[in-house]
């Protein structure tokens, strides 16, 4: 067969499977669609599919087809961090800084001290190191990796629960916003190449630049006209970072960070982010799952991934709660709260994309954390309904 034709059957696949599944078995209680494209993805890589049927996997997953798997997934989850960036309010966190600063602290640094201490506990084995990385570096990236809190899956999952636009949905978005941009800076000093440190001054410096020109140019534009501007704007940030050795993630983020989101209508930022989720996202699943390795042996990595899971949940409602102390929260709003922000799935598996592609991390850890993404995204709304029910009748 041609390339094209095996391209659209592993099209077909990743597409069709994960959907088919989620309908079928009805799975949104706990695994939302995106978690069922995430195992998917799983499933299909070298680690299941590719030891079952070596085969087939090798005539479908074969390296042209990957390379443009590869590509579409690229872009995709730079769009789709972008908009993330673009989305981030910080005026509300602001106008309640205290409150939101506490509790966004509490959240952040307690699972991150939970997670580097599993990440100590781990990293006295071999290979969970990769080979460009230090042990600083591995310790520090896992850690960020149990306290990151999925941003856009939170959103769909208040959406889900009804409380998106509630008060108590807006104090969580706000939460999660400053640790968004928590994330993105520690993954920055993570990546600081100190071979390559001026060639990053450099590009700090020209995006701040940059960045004011292009502030400029959108006020200007007409909305149309913006959204154009907006891609080409993140392909040209996207390879400056990356050539700066930031990764084109980081880019991807600062891109959309300093626009406005405003200067874009509510309903076409939603329609985008759905179109994403619905048409391109899928394929960045999937090559996340052919990503995995279980060479340390697969119960290791389980076991990995359950030892960063009860880090990076008991870290993240440790936090929280400290923070409803501090801050005098109704009784069980903690509960509630922690248990959303400890949602994984997407944004800590795009941060943890990149230590990879940066070889700051192996395979297996890369497989272990994404477990660990799995499983804590599927926990969060069978725990939070019955608690999110207490809350409301008092």
């Amino acid at each position: 067969m041609a390339t094209t034709e095996v391209f659209l059957i592993a099209l077909t696949i990743i597409l069709a499977v994960p959907w088919l599944v989620w309908r079928i078995f009805r799975t949104d209680y706990w695994a939302p669609l995106v978690v069922v494209q995430i195992v998917g993805g799983i499933l299909l890589g070298p680690g299941v599919l590719g030891a079952a049927f070596p085969q087939y996997y090798a005539f479908v997953f074969s390296p042209p087809v990957i390379g443009a798997l590869n590509g579409i997934a690229w872009w995709a989850v730079m769009m789709f961090v972008f908009v993330a960036g673009l989305e981030l309010d910080l005026s509300d966190a602001w106008a309640n800084r205290r409150e939101t600063s506490i509790t966004a602290a509490c959240a952040l640094f307690t699972p991150l001290a939970f997670g580097a201490a599993a990440a100590m506990l781990l990293l006295q084995t071999p290979g969970w190191i990769g080979p460009n990385g230090t042990w600083m570096q591995a310790m520090l990236g896992i850690g960020m990796a149990c306290a990151v809190t999925a941003l856009p899956i939170l959103v769909l999952l208040m959406e889900k629960l009804a409380i998106f636009r509630e008060p108590l949905g807006q104090r969580i978005l706000r939460y999660a916003s400053l640790d968004d941009i928590a994330i993105w800076g520690v993954l920055a000093l993570i990546l600081v190449d100190w071979e390559r440190v001026g060639r990053q001054l450099f590009f700090l410096v020209g995006f701040s630049l940059a960045a004011w020109a292009m502030r400029a140019l959108f006020r200007r534009l007409a909305e149309a006209d913006r959204w154009y501007a907006a891609l080409v704007w993140l392909a040209a940030i996207g390879f400056a970072a990356d050539w700066a050795g930031l990764h084109y993630m980081v880019g991807a983020f600062l891109a959309g960070a300093v626009l406005d989101a405003g200067w874009f209508t509510r309903e076409r930022l939603d329609s985008f982010r759905q179109f994403l989720l619905l048409a391109v996202m899928p394929v960045f699943f999937l090559s996340t799952g052919l990503r995995t390795q279980w060479d340390v042996g697969g119960v290791a990595v389980f076991g990995a991934a359950l030892l960063l899971l009860a880090a990076s949940v008991a870290g993240k409602l440790a936090g929280v709660h400290l923070a409803g102390r501090l801050l005098g929260w109704a009784r069980g709003e903690a509960g509630v709260i922690g248990w959303l922000l400890q949602t994984k799935a997407l944004i800590m598996i795009i941060f943890v994309n990149v230590l990879l592609d940066k070889g700051i991390v192996t395979n297996e850890t890369f497989t272990a954390l994404l477990l660990m993404a799995v499983l804590s995204t599927m926990l969060t709304v069978p725990m939070v309904t019955p608690r999110l029910k207490g809350l409301s009748h008092k």
